[in-house]
């Protein structure tokens, strides 16, 4: 492969880019509401440390899919349950972070081995089994786009529902818990609405690189904000950017979206960060 394959593989479609985009109509709507669904969702990902739980998940969502589509079964319904059983048991098992990081671990080759199991006993096209892993937004249909954005209002919604003492028990446990708060509750609710996002997010950017939607986005917001909506808000703007982005360069070649969506995601968290260790530096010397 030469300099010249490779610019035909990135940006051959140029041409035709109009026509193309028209196509896809429904991808950059699907990739527009999981980026800002997935921002906010992934603000208390990160505060509560569980940045973990979502590779966790995507794997056991993983086999799921695999399950569904080696028995004839819609690979998005059994995603959905793979998802819901693994952030159950995390949610019930996990109640500590040394235990749930354990019990992730001990969860994730459990469920890539059975996606891989199911995936080879599957004799249908390859291609189908290749999206379950890097994802397949080019390709959405109405029906899975109607999917994705029926979940993505149920989990909003849920998300804003538990707002408040989610947020309480996310910065400070044990004073939420002192305060009545129903952490147990709250925290279980929580996975279980991170299951679902999940569950969407496999079909978009595909299990292995899931966190590029759920975690990177907050991480890149927490890194130059604080404030209580300045954060989420943010969140939800990088990872609009991040998946529509991804989708408007990805359709100019010939190349997968998941790679455009994860570089322009790491590259919003590298800036990020850049910028607030300088506005940290800054800081630190004026005190001084």
């Amino acid at each position: 492969m030469n300099w010249s394959d490779i610019g035909d593989a990135m940006f051959g479609g140029v041409s035709d880019y109009g026509a193309i985009l028209a196509l896809v109509s429904n991808s950059v709507i699907a990739g527009a509401v999981l980026g800002l669904v997935g921002g906010l969702v992934g603000v208390f990902v990160m505060q509560r440390d569980m940045a973990f739980a979502v590779h966790g998940i995507s794997e056991l969502s993983f086999a799921g899919a695999a399950f569904a589509l080696l028995i004839g079964w819609d690979v998005v319904t059994g995603s959905i349950v793979g998802s819901l059983i693994a952030a159950g048991l995390i949610g019930w098992l996990g109640a500590r972070a040394r235990d749930r990081n354990s019990f992730i671990g001990v969860l994730m080759p459990f469920g890539l081995g059975l996606g891989i199991l199911f995936l080879s006993l599957y004799s249908g096209r390859s291609a189908n089994r290749f999206s379950l892993l890097t994802g397949q937004i080019v390709s959405v249909q109405n029906a899975q786009l109607g999917w994705l954005i029926a979940i993505s209002i149920l989990v909003l919604l849920g998300l804003l529902f538990i707002w408040r003492p989610l947020r309480f028990d996310s910065l400070d446990p044990q004073s939420a818990a002192a305060r009545g708060v129903p952490v147990t509750a709250v925290s279980l609710g929580f996975m279980l609405l991170l299951g679902l996002i999940v569950a969407v997010a496999i079909h978009i950017i595909g299990a292995l690189l899931v966190m590029a939607l759920l975690v990177t986005p907050a991480a890149a917001a927490m890194r130059i904000a604080s404030g209580p909506w300045s954060v989420p808000l943010l969140a939800a703007g990088f990872g609009f950017v991040s998946a529509v982005g991804g989708i408007l360069l990805a359709i100019a070649g010939t190349l997968p979206v998941s790679p455009y969506i994860t570089t322009i995601s790491f590259l919003i968290y590298l800036v990020c960060r850049l910028v607030g260790g300088r506005r940290g530096r800054v800081t630190r010397e004026r005190i001084a």
